[in-house]
């Protein structure tokens, strides 16, 4: 199968990308992206799963059965690069979203049996960190991280500038019984500044039996399902992708590749 999910144009319900563990092979991740217009209505049930609903665009307001959410939203871009606001939903709940402006909707799921409750994830919430070195350098915004309550997902939004990589050093989180790494199945939802750019991400193993090179466009989908999963801006073109990951343990543990781990030295990027 391919890793890469091409954008569709929208359906009735306004979705244009849609990944279930059916279509991808997999055990616990979903993630689908909706474009509402304004005032448009969208009904989600999230049955035995867990939502994370981020507002990648938009303003909106969110309703479930106990709580609702109103006129929530801090940007119309992701490329402001300010933290957005989301909305956790336990599973065996009913969601009503309404548009208060055109929207840009990023629906995250996993399997869940928890008793938490609906909740608001406000940009103060998120936490903002930079990660790397040199030409290796992103911002991260840490939207449901493993020290937040949730029972399966982890959800973060990365920016790359043009030129550099990101999810670099090549690394991985494909072995369920291991003391450095957890299985965590990821997708990756391309967003690009401006939108007629792409990206280069590599998915591969050890033993290469996996090994593709795919060029993510706006609202592309990458899956990776295991192994290692770095991307490589090109010139011209600022790269946003938001992450969603689930697995049997809820932690992010993952090894590099060892002949690349020596970027994460304090050398780098002076000496080669």
């Amino acid at each position: 199968m391919s890793f890469l999910l091409k954008t569709q144009q929208p359906d009735s319900n306004g979705r244009i990308q849609h990944v279930t563990p059916e279509n991808t092979g997999w055990f616990y991740v979903g993630f689908d992206a909706y474009l509402l217009k304004k005032n448009e209505t969208l009904w989600l049930s999230s049955a035995d799963k867990e939502l994370c609903l981020v507002l990648v665009a938009g303003f909106a307001s969110i309703k479930t059965r106990n709580a609702e959410f109103l006129s929530i939203g801090k940007r119309m871009s992701p490329f402001e690069r300010i933290p957005p606001y989301s909305v956790y939903v336990p599973h065996d709940d009913e969601v009503e979203v309404i548009a208060n402006s055109e929207l840009e909707l990023a629906v995250c799921n996993a399997p869940s049996q928890g008793s938490l409750l609906a909740r608001l994830i406000e940009p103060a919430d998120v936490g903002v960190e930079y990660r790397g070195k040199g030409h290796n350098q992103r911002l991260v915004h840490n939207i449901l991280p493993d020290d937040k309550p949730a029972d399966s997902l982890l959800v973060v939004e990365v920016y790359t500038n043009e030129g550099n990589t990101s999810s670099y050093p090549s690394h991985k989180h494909d072995q369920k019984n291991s003391d450095t790494e957890t299985y965590l199945e990821e997708t990756y939802y391309h967003r690009f500044d401006p939108e007629k750019g792409f990206a280069m991400q590599r998915v591969y193993t050890d033993d290469r039996m996996v090994d593709e090179c795919m060029a993510p466009y706006n609202r592309d989908v990458v899956t990776v399902p295991r192994g290692y999963h770095p991307v490589a801006t090109i010139a011209g073109y600022n790269n946003y992708y938001l992450n969603v990951m689930a697995g049997p343990v809820r932690l992010w543990r993952f090894t590099c590749e060892k002949d690349h781990i020596w970027l994460n030295s304090d050398n780098y990027p002076y000496v080669r």
